[in-house]
């Protein structure tokens, strides 16, 4: 059976933690379990009447001739254009109590009811797990969100390819609507023109992130505005088919001052460093020791924010470097090797009175004898010259 990931790899983890059994109804997971499939009538919202839309894969270790997928009665023509490898599917579920009903008898029917099943906790609504604890007392539920994301944290070609398609995108938009927004814009209207051109190109916007003049707020807003000689700052997140790009780049309404091509020079200079080391075989340490190494180099009046993680189907997942960010988790590339194929975001941000938010957000990809950067452009000033 020709399969849409690393049998191997899974199955060697899920050894590793003793589990006998994975129940998955995460949309992002059960995506890539399924090779990219997503019922299309659910994806951008998966609330209906009561309760939600919840795909449930369930998985035997070992076993995927076993496997089996439980899904919404409407699923059924979907799956006649884009069939599953999955044998065994179910389109009879409603709500999340009923995934968890009937997850429980085909896993109960498969032998596995004493058995240590894997779920991602975060992920699984509470009458869905009050329902398999009801169903299957004595089976041991064990929380596997990290292992998960470590099956996908080396990307396949395609994948980086949506990647690297998504974060092209992005930075194009970005330049179109920083040239083209009329001084006294406000951020929302900029966000919106950010959100109509990548939704253009295929994709599916997510946020905007926007700063402007010297506001350090970055939410769109119709009372804020980018004016004559003001910066601007656009962090962005659009996905590609469930890849997701995130950058962030510069503009200014008009010419920057010296004063704003330093800073912005200081901040890419430290968001370039960790470049001269990342290859397959560093460890999150090194790119943080060669952050921190220019950053000694910089102003030290200056207050500079450095964050590196991984990059995917979400924002900060596999591989986790740095234990100690703005979203703090436990990091254990921190010590371990990274490999080729992994994707990471650095960002480096600063906050200057009289000037406003400056920051970069890169998209780089480990080779095994250096690195790759996805949507690399305008990472200087874009100048708007319509004052």
């Amino acid at each position: 059976m020709e399969l849409p990931f690393n049998q191997n790899k899974l199955d060697k983890l899920l050894e590793n933690e003793g589990i006998d059994f994975l129940l998955i109804n995460d949309k992002n997971t059960a995506q890539y379990l399924l090779g990219g499939y997503k019922f299309f009538f659910f994806a951008q919202k998966d609330s209906i009447g009561i309760s939600r839309y919840l795909p449930t894969i369930g998985y035997p270790k070992g076993k995927p001739e076993d496997a089996f997928y439980i899904g919404h009665m409407l699923e059924l023509q979907q799956q006649e254009v884009e069939p599953l490898w999955i044998n065994n599917i179910q389109n009879i579920q409603w709500n999340t109590q009923q995934a968890g009903e009937e997850a429980a008898k085909l896993i109960s029917k498969l032998g596995y009811a004493n058995k240590r099943i894997g779920i991602e906790f975060c992920n699984t609504p509470t009458d869905t797990f009050l329902m398999l604890q009801k169903l299957l007392p004595n089976a041991e539920f064990v929380d596997v969100l990290v292992l998960m994301q470590e099956l996908r944290v080396i990307k396949t070609d395609h994948e980086l390819e949506l990647l690297k398609t998504a974060s092209t995108n992005i930075t194009n938009s970005m330049e179109k609507v920083m040239k083209s927004a009329k001084p006294g814009s406000s951020t929302k209207s900029i966000a919106q023109s950010l959100k109509e051109e990548e939704t253009s190109l295929g994709m599916n916007f997510e946020y905007c992130l926007i700063a402007a003049g010297t506001s350090y707020n970055r939410t769109p807003s119709e009372k804020l505005f980018w004016n004559e000689g003001d910066i601007l700052s656009l962090d962005s997140g659009a996905n590609l088919e469930g890849y997701l790009g995130d950058l962030c780049r510069m503009a200014v309404m008009g010419e920057p001052t010296e004063l704003m091509k330093d800073l912005l020079s200081q901040v890419r200079a430290i968001n370039d460093a960790p470049r001269k080391v990342i290859r397959a075989g560093i460890t999150g340490n090194d790119i943080l020791e060669a952050a921190n190494k220019e950053l000694s180099k910089c102003d030290s009046s200056l207050d500079f924010k450095f964050v590196a993680h991984g990059m995917g189907m979400i924002q900060h997942e596999a591989p986790h470097l740095y234990d100690k960010g703005v979203i703090p988790y436990p990091a254990p590339y921190k010590e371990k090797s990274l490999e080729a194929g992994m994707v990471l975001s650095i960002e480096t941000d600063l906050k200057y009175d009289g000037v406003g938010f400056v920051k970069l957000e890169d998209t780089v990809i480990v080779r095994e004898n250096g690195y790759e950067a996805f949507g690399d452009n305008i990472r200087d000033w874009v100048c708007n010259n319509q004052t």
